[in-house]
């Protein structure tokens, strides 16, 4: 852990900038929620229900779909966030130019291989998409492209375990409610 107790203008700093570079984003949802409300969850995840403190990991977190998904460069956020924020949210940045399919392979590859900072980003990550996905689930996604996706997950999640057993534990929880949930369905 790099710092007990992180700096609040830190924080806000790094809220801030996501937000300003989210701002025109909207989650694929049937509700269309504001697209900065994912790594706020992210975020939220790690420090208030896993109790993670590392300053690194929640503004990695806050930042972690910035390069991916607007006009944010790695060198920008090293400028403003510095070196290991840069490299924390490199970790967990899929490179868009890839196919999905692709993509998907190289993040159950990639995440044995991830920073303890980058893993548990990784599994809050998709703690929050799975919990999108049951509750408020892109337009059009039959059951069984639900199901695939959080079957997926844990074999992303498998590389990122022996982090935060707090965090692995949420994750399980989940897992196994959002799959109940969509056998319902």
């Amino acid at each position: 852990m790099r710092n007990e107790y992180p700096d609040p203008a830190n924080i806000v700093k790094a809220t801030f900038f996501a937000a300003r570079k989210h701002q025109n984003q909207r989650r694929k949802g049937v509700d269309a929620a504001p697209y900065i409300n994912h790594p706020l969850a992210v975020a939220y995840v790690l420090a208030v229900e896993a109790g993670i403190k590392d300053e690194t990991v929640i503004i990695a977190a806050l930042l972690h779909d910035t390069v991916e998904d607007t006009d944010t460069t790695f060198e920008e956020l090293k400028e403003l966030f510095g070196e290991k924020i840069r490299q924390v949210v490199g970790e967990v940045t899929d490179d868009k130019s890839l196919e999905k399919g692709k993509r998907k392979d190289l993040q159950i590859q990639h995440a044995p291989t991830m920073s303890p900072a980058a893993k548990q980003i990784k599994i809050a990550d998709k703690i929050c998409n799975i919990r999108d996905i049951t509750n408020a689930p892109p337009t059009g996604w039959s059951i069984e492209r639900k199901l695939e996706y959080l079957k997926w997950t844990s074999n992303v999640v498998i590389g990122c375990r022996g982090v935060s057993k707090r965090l692995e534990d949420i994750y399980d929880a989940t897992l196994k409610t959002g799959l109940e949930k969509l056998k319902l369905d």
